[in-house]
């Protein structure tokens, strides 16, 4: 049986989208050309995530408003789950809401406790257009979802309330990479 290429493994790194880039805040436009571009589009965000040692990644954050984004993520009994959703829809977001520590690689270096369910769906194709569905518990529930909001318009950061939202705020102006808004 011929070996597969390790996802990425031919993929370029590009910049990573920082926060306070209006892609971020935008709901990213369904895919509907399939091909060689959408291929290397994948290929490269698995790249830029393994380089910024992410767990997942959307395409908008690296400035591509599409609705696209790739995984390679452990749930919480170690299991690693690896690939991508095209179009992906959170068709299941269930069970007991956790709020455990998220960052993003779009906020590099900050994390907050953030409530999420620890299950979810997520439906959608591949890059052939395949159907694909997805399930995942615990951290990889999170990563589902997490990385369904980027797509959205949404980061976590939005979703951080009370003392946890003054205190990253806080941070983010802080943060090195920040830029005030004009």
């Amino acid at each position: 049986m011929p070996k597969r290429p390790i996802p990425g493994s031919s993929g370029l790194v590009r910049t990573m989208t920082l926060l306070g880039d209006p892609v971020l805040h935008a709901p990213c436009a369904e895919v509907t050309a399939f091909g060689p571009e959408l291929a290397r589009l994948v290929e490269d965000m698995f790249a830029t995530m393994y380089a910024a040692e992410g767990v997942g990644l959307a395409a908008n954050q690296i400035g591509v408003g599409k609705r696209v984004f790739v995984y390679d993520c452990p749930d919480d009994e170690d299991v690693r789950h690896v690939g991508h959703v095209v179009n992906p829809r959170l068709v299941e977001a269930d069970g007991v809401e956790v709020r455990g520590p998220e960052g993003c690689l779009s906020l590099p270096g900050l994390e907050a406790g953030t409530d999420r369910f620890d299950h979810a769906v997520v439906e959608g194709v591949t890059v052939e257009g395949a159907p694909v569905r997805i399930e995942g518990t615990g951290f990889f529930a999170r990563c589902l979802q997490h990385e369904c909001d980027h797509l959205d318009g949404t980061v976590y950061a939005d979703r951080v309330t009370g003392m946890r939202s003054r205190r990253l705020r806080r941070a983010i102006r802080k943060a090195p990479w920040h830029r005030p808004s004009a």
